[in-house]
């Protein structure tokens, strides 16, 4: 008997040449996909472990169901890469974040098959739920398929849509993955079930609901029965009691091997059946088929290139303005007993693993659940306590009601770690920080500060928890410090240069290096201007409002999004005032290509500020 032939995916018809595979051909498509993702993410970085935990999953989906009739929503997207390579993006693969090349989340302006945006946590049951009543009130006899992980539950969007969803009458499949790790160690009540879940002895009576759907259908139902009876883990590995998801209405599958084709496809089709509300529990292994991402999952979510053979990273990365963050914060709680420290599932990527080692009982991961997270702050700054919550600027967007409603009105004193604030770059428009700072100046009883070095973060933490009240952001940028000035006279408040010239340019946080080098090149081109560095950007003070009315021409730069943002203030309180900031969304590129894009380079502030003269 000779061997079946290896497919090639760059030459197949995809998805739908995905059905004609025998399953040892899919075992080896499996394989070939693994290198692809290994080799791709070593080049470019991206998330790893849990898209290698999800190849079988994303090919089962994609031979049971049909894409892009069928609608499959990805909560995230970090699991999505699979889902990429097998709806015919084979050939751009080698592009994945780079600029112009595929987006590291889904977008359905990239594709077809792309049914929903992914970017940020626990939106896709409420998403595929309207996607699947829309389906519904137009005859569309197709399914709607959400595929999320374990840490997505702790998201209380997530329940929102399941609420709405169990009784809804649709065809709408939820595929829970469950690989018992986020980004950080899934925490609370919830992860706990659904960890005592995934051991459970899932072996149930023949009159479960599973196997009476399959029997009143019998043309499908009955032979898929004997199928599933027959596979390599039995009938019972495919159906599961759960008095959770049963009592919101679904009906529950697994849990299923989620490396096992034939028990994979077996479980997928039952839930298909249905035609009713399903949720398909899968367990994967993240990080699968590459050791160094199975023993530490938690480092490979995210990662930027690495030498393959080793999985050490190409570039030791240094200090960071999220760790000096997380050290003064540990320096600061020993100080101070009354310092707590909050992340969202975020430990690591915002440096307060430093402050959960020293001081546990002060340290909460309340998992994904920023607007929590706020309200949490609140209750403890109520009782006296000092909350430190540090959260990416794009998932701080999720908490805005909560910044108002619960510590804005009551003037309650709450310090944010504003990280990732700015353009990011590779995981690009869902990622962006380029929304904080409009957010922020739109609630009263807010102060904010950017600072621009390590020196100037360690300062404005100690000024917001110790001596400011309401709420108080620090807001500072991914990577580490590249500051090259004068260091010797830091504050929390300006550093202004005056050498009596009648341009003023100003800034703040690590666009001031920038601003130093423009500065250059205009002195070499005959122009001289003064500048400006602010660090407590908000509210606006009088004696920088002062500094700026006594120019004739003030250019202002400013690294967020400009409706809400400082400069646009200023501008609107002087006509002496040009602001440059960010307009619209950010695509994903390199932070220097996407700076220039935005005329944020040193290269094109100088080119602006040369032009407007010219002009004048």
């Amino acid at each position: 008997m000779s061997a079946e032939k290896r497919p090639d995916i760059n030459r197949m018809k995809l998805p739908g040449g995905l059905r004609r595979l025998s399953l040892a051909q899919c075992e080896m498509l499996c394989e070939d996909i693994r290198k692809i993702l290994i080799d791709t993410v070593s080049k470019n970085g991206g998330h790893l472990a849990s898209n290698l935990g999800t190849v079988e999953l994303s090919l089962a989906v994609h031979r049971v169901f049909r894409s892009p009739e069928d609608k499959i929503v990805w909560d995230v997207g970090h699991q999505s890469y699979t889902h990429k390579l097998l709806t015919g993006r084979a050939d751009k693969f080698s592009t994945l974040r780079k600029e112009d090349g595929l987006s590291g989340f889904c977008r359905p302006d990239e594709s077809e098959h792309d049914a929903f945006i992914s970017g940020h946590s626990s939106n896709s049951v409420s998403a595929a739920l309207g996607l699947a009543t829309a389906m519904k009130i137009q005859g569309n006899p197709h399914h709607a398929v959400a595929i999320l992980g374990d840490g997505a539950f702790t998201g209380g969007l997530i329940f929102e849509g399941l609420n709405n969803a169990g009784k809804s009458d649709t065809n709408l499949v939820i595929i829970l993955n469950h690989n018992e790790m986020s980004i950080s160690k899934n925490v609370g009540s919830v992860a706990k079930y659904l960890s005592t879940m995934r051991t459970k002895d899932a072996y149930h009576k023949t009159k479960s609901a599973v196997e009476k759907t399959l029997d009143k259908t019998p043309l499908v139902g009955r032979p898929l029965k004997k199928a599933i009876k027959g596979s390599k883990n039995a009938f019972k590995n495919v159906i599961l009691h759960s008095t959770m998801f049963e009592d919101l209405g679904f009906e529950f599958v697994g849990p299923l091997d989620g490396h096992n084709l034939e028990e994979l496809e077996a479980g997928l089709k039952a839930a298909k059946a249905m035609r009713r509300p399903v949720v398909v529990h899968v367990n994967t292994i993240k990080g699968k088929g590459y050791a160094p991402a199975e023993e530490n999952p938690g480092e490979y979510h995210g990662v930027g290139s690495f030498e393959i053979a080793t999985g050490n990273p190409d570039v030791v990365t240094s200090d960071s303005f999220s760790s000096v963050f997380g050290k003064e914060l540990a320096e600061l709680g020993a100080e101070n007993e009354r310092i707590c420290a909050i992340t969202a599932a975020m430990k690591y990527g915002t440096g307060l693993q430093h402050f959960a080692k020293a001081f546990p009982d002060r340290f909460f991961d309340v998992g994904i659940a920023e607007e929590h997270a706020l309200t949490f702050s609140a209750g403890l700054s109520s009782m006296g306590m000092v909350p430190v919550f540090a959260v990416y600027s794009s998932f701080l967007q999720r908490g805005y009601d909560q910044l108002i409603h619960d510590l804005a009105i009551c003037n309650t004193h709450a310090v944010i770690g504003v990280d990732r604030a700015g353009i990011v770059g590779e995981d690009g428009e869902t990622h962006q920080g380029i929304f904080d700072v409009p957010q922020l100046t739109s609630i009263p009883n807010t102060t904010i500060y950017s600072p621009s070095c390590y020196e100037e973060l360690r300062l404005c933490l100690k000024q917001a928890i110790e001596k400011d009240t309401g709420i108080v952001a620090v807001r500072y940028p991914r990577g580490n410090d590249k500051s090259r000035y004068d260091k010797s006279n830091v504050n929390v408040n300006y550093e202004y240069h005056d050498e009596g010239n009648g341009i003023l340019i100003v800034t703040y946080g690590r666009l001031y290096n920038n601003v130093l080098t423009a500065c250059e090149i205009l002195k070499n081109k005959g122009i001289d201007c003064d500048t400006l560095k602010l660090v407590k950007i908000f509210p606006i003070e009088e004696e920088i409002a002062e500094i700026v009315s006594n120019y004739k021409l003030v250019f202002f730069f400013e690294e967020a999004y400009y409706c809400g943002s400082i400069s646009q203030k200023y501008a609107a309180m002087f006509s002496n005032v040009a602001a440059v900031a960010i307009d619209g969304f950010v695509k994903h590129g390199s932070v220097n290509s996407l700076l220039e894009q935005n005329g944020l380079s040193a290269e094109m502030m100088a080119e602006q500020i040369e032009d407007f003269l010219k002009n004048e």
